[in-house]
C-alpha cells in the first residue's frame, strides 16, 4: 500500500480471512476476523484493540477508533465502492479504480494511517467474500 509515492505497508491477503498481520512505520498490526466476516479488530503489537469494523458487508457498516465512530455505506445498491460519510455527507471513499489488477484507490481524511490501511483491508476482504458467495 502507498501514500503518494511512498509505500507504507505490504499487504498480504493469504491470510485474511481469519486475521492477518502487517507492519507501518516499525509497528506491528494484527487483524482478527470472526468466523461469519462482519466484524473485525485491529490489535496493536501489545494486543491493545485500536480499532474495529462493525456490520461488514451492510449497507451501511461503521469504523470505531479512538473515540470516534466512522460511518461507511456502500455508494450504490450495485456497485462496490464503499463511502465515508460524516455529518450526513460524503467526506472520503474506498473504491477499486482497476478490476483486472485489483487496484484500490483510498481517500480517508481523518483517519489515523494505521486506521485506514485497517478500513482499505476490511474492504477487499467484503470484495473477495461477496465475489467467492457469487461464484
Amino acid at each position: 500500500m502507498s501514500v503518494g509515492d511512498r509505500v507504507v505497508t505490504t499487504w498480504d491477503d493469504a491470510f485474511w480471512r481469519s486475521g492477518g498481520d502487517f507492519e507501518l512505520d516499525g509497528q506491528r498490526y494484527q487483524v482478527r476476523g470472526n468466523a461469519w466476516g462482519t466484524r473485525y479488530t485491529l490489535l496493536d503489537g501489545a494486543g491493545g484493540a485500536v480499532a474495529s469494523a462493525d456490520r461488514v458487508g451492510r449497507k451501511r457498516w461503521t469504523v470505531e477508533a479512538a473515540g470516534q465512530t466512522y460511518q461507511f455505506q456502500r455508494a450504490s445498491l450495485f456497485g462496490t465502492e464503499q463511502e465515508l460519510h460524516a455529518g450526513g455527507r460524503r467526506v472520503g471513499s474506498v473504491k477499486r479504480i482497476s478490476f483486472w489488477r485489483g487496484d484500490v484507490a483510498a481517500d480517508l481524511p481523518g483517519l489515523p494511517l494505521p486506521v485506514q490501511v485497517f478500513v482499505v483491508g476490511v474492504v477487499i476482504t467484503m470484495w473477495n467474500q461477496q465475489a467467492a458467495a457469487a461464484s
